[in-house]
């Protein structure tokens, strides 16, 4: 672009020239302008919600908490060591009553495990401890921990007002890791 416009101003380009180049480098500028502003004015309405939707969905998540009954759909990992990524498929975290339903991904260095690799996260076991805070500031934090044969794993999960969750996994043979996810009544994600 830069030696576009130096050819120009020494009159090294025709007239036609510069202007041919003038039209197509404004008509990408007005191009990547027009898709950014659809981009950002499309994400923007997703992401809002009135307060009196989000007071309803938190309600809604409030009553999924308090009755031990709720899953957390899972759409991004971060691992201790290197990038988060996001994921795909049915990886979920369910907690119902006293037993939890882990089925992660995992990415890390383990530092004690069985032969072939064991479980990871990805195994069904009793509740063996269950904190929850309550609602502050628009979160609510709960730490819940399993042991599941092979290693004693606790699960920090923060859930938002929103809908949205955050899980950070905390295992004695492995590196920490965190999700991103959603969370979701159980009844809606089986019909």
């Amino acid at each position: 672009m830069g030696l576009f416009i130096q050819k120009a101003v020494k009159g090294a380009l025709s007239k036609s020239q510069v202007a041919t180049g003038y039209i197509v480098t404004s008509a990408c500028v007005l191009l990547i302008a027009c898709n950014l502003a659809v981009f950002l004015v499309s994400g923007c309405g997703a992401l809002r919600q009135t307060p009196e939707e989000r007071q309803r969905t938190a309600e809604l998540i409030g009553q999924r908490l308090d009755a031990r009954d709720y899953r957390i759909d899972i759409d991004y990992m971060i691992p201790l060591r290197g990038g988060g990524r996001a994921v795909s498929g049915s990886y979920s975290v369910r907690v119902e009553g006293t037993t939890v339903d882990s089925h992660l991904p995992y990415a890390g260095v383990a530092r004690s495990v069985p032969y072939g690799g064991g479980k990871v996260l990805t195994f069904e076991d009793d509740i063996d401890r269950y904190e929850d805070t309550g609602w502050r500031d628009g979160r609510r934090e709960v730490v819940l921990a399993t042991d599941n044969d092979e290693d004693v794993i606790v699960y920090t999960i923060t859930v938002f007002d929103d809908g949205h969750a955050d899980i950070h996994v905390h295992c004695q043979n492995r590196d920490d890791i965190s999700y991103r996810g959603t969370v979701s009544a159980r009844e809606e994600a089986e019909e």
